[in-house]
């Protein structure tokens, strides 16, 4: 019990400093909104190129709008000198790790649930469906897990902009082809039973990256 409320406390903590600063929701929304828009342009009306198409627009988007969203996880705290505060709190350094997961979790789900509908309504795709909302959930918990660690080693660089994009986007492969694949097929219509292999492996890919990413925080953030 005392673990989850040092969880809640972090994930509180970075969720009412968003609220009063709007700087990791706001900025993230419109560069994801204005690539959907700009991809919509790119590639016309044609229904049949955009239904091709639209599986890996959506998962581009998303995977860059996760590299800028989580390389704010640790950098108001790096700025404001506060780091080192919270690393001599007496909380557990996997209670830290947890909470800042759970903060950029509900800044992307925010940000997708923005921007999903406005993807359908541009490229006229059933995007809003229980089998799109499943595998985009199950990535974005794949990509936090990992983004949450690498945001954590890359804070103390000097080039922690680029490091983070580096060191994630290798790991993210496997999460990502699996989500472009099940989303495409979930976008043709195929039943659960056709893509439960793609969901199953980022369920996978899910359940590992939190283990290790919460085993190797304390000494990630300690380097």
């Amino acid at each position: 019990m005392k673990f989850w409320n040092q969880v809640i406390s972090i994930t509180w903590k970075d969720t009412f400093s968003e609220i009063r600063t709007r700087e990791v929701i706001s900025s993230v929304l419109v560069f994801t909104l204005l690539v959907i828009v700009i991809f919509n342009f790119a590639f016309g009306a044609n229904q049949e190129t955009l239904r091709l198409v639209a599986p890996g627009i959506l998962w581009v988007t998303f995977t860059f709008t996760g590299v800028l969203s989580l390389n704010r996880a640790f950098i108001p705290e790096k700025e404001q000198g506060c780091l080192e505060g919270l690393m001599a709190c007496p909380i557990s350094r996997e209670a830290i790790y947890v909470g800042k997961m759970l903060a950029s979790l509900l800044f992307m789900l925010i940000i997708e649930a923005i921007a999903l509908p406005v993807f359908a309504f541009l490229f006229n795709l059933p995007v809003l469906t229980l089998p799109m909302v499943t595998i985009t959930i199950l990535a974005t918990i794949g990509f936090v897990a990992v983004g949450t660690l690498f945001s954590a080693l890359a804070i103390n660089t000097r080039a922690r902009e680029m490091v983070l994009p580096i060191l994630f986007l290798p790991v993210m492969v496997p999460v990502i082809i699996s989500a472009v694949n099940a989303s495409k097929m979930a976008l043709s219509g195929k039943p659960w039973n056709e893509l439960a292999s793609w969901i199953q492996i980022i369920g996978v890919f899910d359940v590992i990256f939190l283990v290790v990413s919460c085993l190797i925080f304390t000494y990630a953030i300690e380097e």
